[in-house]
């Protein structure tokens, strides 16, 4: 993985972790669920999947993730992060429903803790007292670090040996026998007796585990990560099927970073320190990376918060662009990085807004998914002007359709109050970053994709705001015009392209913004126009179905316009490459340009265009 630029850090940090699990837990009769892809790579190894390791994350080739379809190994898929509790606890009450007895065995990290719902599961699970394993583990990283510089928790011999001792059999035996005696004296004596078991177990215990306790996890640890003796010790231990309830076992493991990166990079450079200014930064991109549109972004968003004060970023999502350490050095004070507490960032970004500052609420795409009722509730029905940057949309390749972003044009474009725009290229990103910041009436909202810019100026330039809802026609053609939503209209030129070598001459617009529509370009482009094909790097229901729904209620579509969408297809888009991914759901340029011809009629110089 290393060898393809591939984070692979996350992986080798649990490696003495997954040996001890798989050696003390008959899978897949005793269910293994992970939070998070990237911890499960040497679980895939163990279980028959080592001789397909080199094609992971390629067409045809392994999951970058936990998946139910791929092995009987993966009994949930490990998804956006802190699931695998949740999942876990289902399994676990079906199991005892149906009076089976294997065990579950569910591992969460650092990131998971960042989110809700893995505390939901945990009061959950210590309600039901169902019998199951929760592995923390705990990598040492923390996105709010101490500001006193406290150094990171460590295992010692007494921790290591008091965890043997809190994870023996005996030990819990003994236990629940005293609460059993507490209880028989009256409530007076239980109360008591719980509060001395709590502080002492504080005691003993790190910071915070009493927290797991208060959920009715029993809580054991903290142990060494590296050490498999230790490890097999408690597991086996804590594996016996008349443990009482749910078990919490913290394990302390490394550092996950490494030459590959962190947990969600999108890009993969080299080891020198982060730039600290716009200049830095340009001259960071020259030394052979390629640009990318969070390059552009960032750079174009700490221009404008150099001179509006009131900008402030909220970032949400696991892991962290490098891009973003440009902004964060620069304005420390003014960049909050939330981690999966995606619900919890937009709702803070809505409460900045309320403060008088403009929040840019930057979430890639898959994870916006988790928040969307705070955006409907906490943001748009309010009309609070909280400006979301939405990463990674589109299809992302390798990353397969965990981390695709072909929903959010439908989702957000269906608000009534939010504004919904998306660039072309790098140049327009850098207007619309000047746009929203501009907006501060309602919500707004731009999308750009994963990957290299294919822009035109090459070089920092401060944004104009575009006038809201503008659309512009780049060629002019006849007969045929594309309607381009982002930066798919780059594949409706190159189609244009293709077809001017048939002699056809069609026309390309870039519609800019999906709400609101530019009526008076869409009207243009239907009345000069015998077909209008709007092209979007989205599903169904997203920017062709209001252009359709606004040509249908103008009564365009009565006259000769003929009208035909290209979106994704209504199927989800496995990992493979970014361009096999295009070709493999029609949105190349060549298939944009062979609908166009099929259209005409011309369906042998179509079929000739696809060979």
């Amino acid at each position: 993985m290393s060898s393809k630029c591939q984070p692979c850090g996350p992986g080798r940090s649990v490696v003495e972790l997954t040996i001890a699990i798989h050696y003390v837990f008959n899978a897949p009769m005793d269910k293994i669920l992970w939070d998070a892809g990237q911890h499960a790579y040497a679980h895939k190894i163990l279980t028959g999947r080592r001789s397909l390791f080199h094609t992971i994350k390629q067409k045809n080739g392994l999951s970058g993730f936990t998946s139910r379809y791929e092995s009987e190994y993966d009994p949930f898929g490990a998804g956006h992060g802190c699931n695998s509790l949740s999942a876990g606890l289902g399994m676990a009450v079906a199991r005892d429903i149906n009076g089976r007895k294997n065990r579950i065995v569910t591992v969460i990290s650092n990131w998971t803790t960042m989110a809700g719902q893995v505390y939901e599961a945990m009061g959950h699970a210590g309600f039901l007292d169902s019998n199951m394993v929760v592995i923390l583990n705990d990598s040492c990283h923390s996105l709010l670090p101490k500001a006193d510089g406290r150094p990171k928790m460590s295992v010692s011999a007494f921790s290591s040996a008091v965890s043997k001792i809190q994870s023996s059999k005996g030990f819990r035996r003994f236990r629940e026998a005293a609460k059993g005696l507490a209880k028989w004296f009256g409530k007076g004596m239980h109360e008591f007796a719980a509060k001395i078991d709590e502080y002492a177990r504080g005691m003993i215990g790190p910071h915070g585990a009493t927290l797991f306790e208060e959920l009715g996890l029993y809580y054991i640890g903290p142990i060494d990560g590296h050490n498999i003796d230790d490890l097999i010790c408690v597991l086996k231990e804590v594996s016996t099927l008349d443990s009482t309830g749910p078990v919490l076992v913290h394990v302390i493991t490394g550092t996950e970073n490494d030459t590959g990166g962190n947990m969600r990079s999108e890009i993969t450079p080299n080891d020198e320190g982060p730039p600290n200014s716009s200049h830095d930064l340009l001259k960071f991109l020259e030394t052979g990376l390629s640009r990318t549109y969070n390059d552009c972004f960032v750079e174009a968003l700490t221009a404008e918060a150099e001179n509006d004060k009131r900008i402030v970023v909220v970032h949400g999502g696991m892991g962290m662009d490098r891009s973003l350490r440009l902004f964060k050095s620069s304005f420390p004070d003014r960049f909050f990085d939330l981690g999966i507490a995606e619900q919890h960032a937009v709702t803070f970004s809505a409460g900045l807004a309320c403060g008088g500052l403009k929040p840019f609420c930057i979430i890639p795409s898959t994870f916006l998914q988790r928040a969307y009722d705070q955006i409907v509730e906490d943001v748009d029905m309010q009309k609070i002007p909280v400006r979301f940057a939405i990463t990674n949309a589109g299809l992302v390749g390798s990353e397969g359709p965990t981390n695709s972003g072909p929903f959010d044009i439908t989702f957000m474009s269906c608000l009534p109050n939010m504004i919904v725009m998306s660039p072309s290229n790098e140049d327009e990103l850098i207007d619309m970053v000047a746009t929203a910041a501009m907006v501060e009436d309602r919500p707004i909202c731009f999308r750009y994709p994963r990957g290299a810019v294919v822009g035109t100026s090459g070089t920092f330039t401060y944004g104009n705001p575009l006038q809201i809802g503008k659309g512009e026609i780049l060629v002019e053609g006849k007969e045929i015009a594309f309607l381009g939503y982002g930066e798919v209209v780059q594949r409706c030129l190159i189609a244009q392209s293709l077809l001017s070598n048939f002699g056809i001459q069609a026309t390309v617009a870039n519609a800019r913004f999906c709400k609101p529509l530019d009526i008076d370009l869409i009207r243009t482009l239907c009345q000069q126009h015998s077909f209008l094909i709007t092209v979007e790097e989205g599903t169904v229901g997203g920017f062709g179905s209001h252009v359709s729904q606004f040509i249908s209620l103008d009564g365009l579509l009565d006259g000769r316009i003929k009208w035909r969408p290209i979106v994704l297809p209504d199927r989800y888009i496995e990992h493979a490459s970014l361009a096999e991914q295009f070709d493999l759901a029609g949105l190349t340029a060549h298939h944009i340009a062979a609908t166009a011809l099929t259209l005409l009629g011309r369906h042998r110089d179509a079929l000739l265009l696809m060979k």
